[in-house]
């Protein structure tokens, strides 16, 4: 049986308590009145008339559709305020624009930072159940011994997946404006987003949330009382049963999770779309989650645990890091490539904001994702070295990290980012929160599933 140290619980605290510190200030520290902004902007030395004439320039340029929620947020409200004449309205009415501009966007930055952290560290959850679920119904011979740790990793699903579900309803009673089509001013002048209300409508939305939510949960509540079960089993009944859950589950997970990327991540950018979107946040989650069984199967086996994982076992883990991330990055320039090529404005804005506002963690993104498992993890002998393997991990999760806020962040904040308090105290909060939730579950049950008829082979497994 595991025993969680006092100091990895004492460790997870504190990141926890610091992390919630942090987000509370930067929460506090957000601007609230239009006043605010021109004193932060004044304070930080910034000319505000020829500053807001050059945001003005760049704001009717990226409201084509595809804009993020802030300049949406802006432009509908311009339209409502000015009607048919806005465009000829006088200077002074473009700096009140551009100032109320830069106050969504600062007042959604610490609402981001939050949902970009809770949802990373809950897909890397999510990533770790479809994995978990495919080793059952592929019936894989080498992966058993590790099945604990799956499961524990997937004990984050349900306090996960309720703050993924808090922050949404959050977004549905309008305390922030990350969503842009949940704003009713912004939908009244925006035809695009009207078409798709009979899907993107708040109750609808939050009902599909639960929906996935819920099955998600459900399935790993289901695979985790067998496995418990099957350590006293005198036959392989309560396997099939995993078995066929397993199966199921895949199923229902194929469709939810595509419809959870369409919803929770594509729909930040109502008027775009990419048919590939849900494959591409699958690929994300799913090494993620690989990446985060191998790194924590190495520190237990340093501790004196998981006795039976050998080296093969590592090896095979970091060729499913390496191929998982060649398979994403195939996602990515196939969606890039082809929308790039086909220049259709509404289209290709996505990319082109992304590109100019984001250009350090956009191409950082490819280099982390693509780059560093491709040169370090393509020699085979690298694969068994396991402090490799953990700096290969630490650089592939930092990756998709920055995968998921260039996803989020230019819909929600627009050019006003920075990785700053709110950021570092978001991933600190949930990091804590996730290093809890795993180590305690594995200290429930003993860390060898007993009754599974393939741990002698996964015991004695050698490649």
């Amino acid at each position: 049986m595991y025993t969680l140290s006092s100091k990895l619980k004492l460790t997870a605290f504190i990141f926890m308590i610091v992390g919630a510190i942090g987000l509370m200030y930067g929460f506090i520290a957000a601007p609230e009145t239009v006043e605010d902004v021109k004193e932060m902007m004044a304070s930080h030395g910034e000319h505000g008339e020829e500053h807001a004439g050059e945001e003005t320039e760049k704001m009717n340029v990226e409201q084509l559709p595809g804009g993020n929620n802030a300049e949406m947020h802006s432009e509908a409200s311009a339209t409502a305020d000015h009607g048919a004449e806005a465009g000829h309205g006088e200077e002074a009415s473009h700096d009140d624009e551009h100032y109320e501009h830069i106050l969504h966007q600062l007042q959604n930055k610490p609402w981001a930072a939050l949902y970009v952290a809770a949802f990373f560290f809950f897909m890397i959850s999510l990533g770790v159940l479809a994995f978990y679920a495919i080793q059952y119904a592929a019936q894989a011979g080498w992966s058993p011994v590790l099945f604990r740790v799956m499961e524990a990793i997937t004990a984050y699903l349900l306090p996960g997946g309720i703050i993924v579900f808090v922050l949404l309803v959050l977004s549905g009673l309008h305390m922030n404006h990350l969503f842009v089509w949940m704003d009713p001013e912004v939908v009244a002048h925006d035809e695009i987003i009207q078409n798709k209300t009979a899907y993107l409508n708040v109750p609808f939305f939050l009902i599909r949330a639960a929906i996935y939510l819920g099955g998600w949960i459900f399935f790993r509540h289901l695979l985790r009382k067998n496995s418990i079960k099957m350590d006293d089993a005198t036959d392989n009944r309560i396997f099939k049963k995993n078995f066929k859950l397993s199966a199921g589950f895949l199923v229902f997970f194929i469709v939810t999770e595509s419809m959870m990327s369409w919803d929770w991540i594509m729909s930040l950018d109502p008027h775009w779309f990419s048919t590939l979107f849900g494959w591409f946040v699958f690929a994300s989650l799913f090494v993620s989650g690989i990446t985060t069984i191998a790194i924590i199967s190495i520190y237990l086996k340093s501790r004196g645990y998981l006795e039976f994982v050998n080296d093969s076992h590592i090896h095979d883990l970091a060729k499913f890091m390496f191929g998982i991330s060649i398979f994403w990055t195939y996602l990515w320039f196939s969606q890039f490539m082809l929308i790039w090529y086909s220049n259709i404005p509404e289209e290709v804005v996505y990319f082109i904001q992304r590109m100019e506002d984001y250009q350090l963690p956009f191409f950082g993104m490819l280099i982390t994702n693509f780059l560093f498992p491709v040169l370090l993890l393509m020699n085979s002998d690298y694969k068994r070295v396991n402090w490799f393997v953990i700096m290969t991990g630490i650089v592939i999760l930092c990756g998709h990290y920055l995968n998921v806020y260039v996803m989020v962040m230019p819909a929600t904040v627009g050019e006003s980012w920075f990785i700053g308090i709110p950021e570092i105290s978001a991933m600190l909060l949930f990091g804590g929160l996730f290093t809890f939730v795993v180590f305690n579950s594995l200290t429930k049950a003993p860390l060898l599933v007993k009754g599974n008829p393939f741990i002698k082979e996964s015991k004695h497994y050698h490649y």
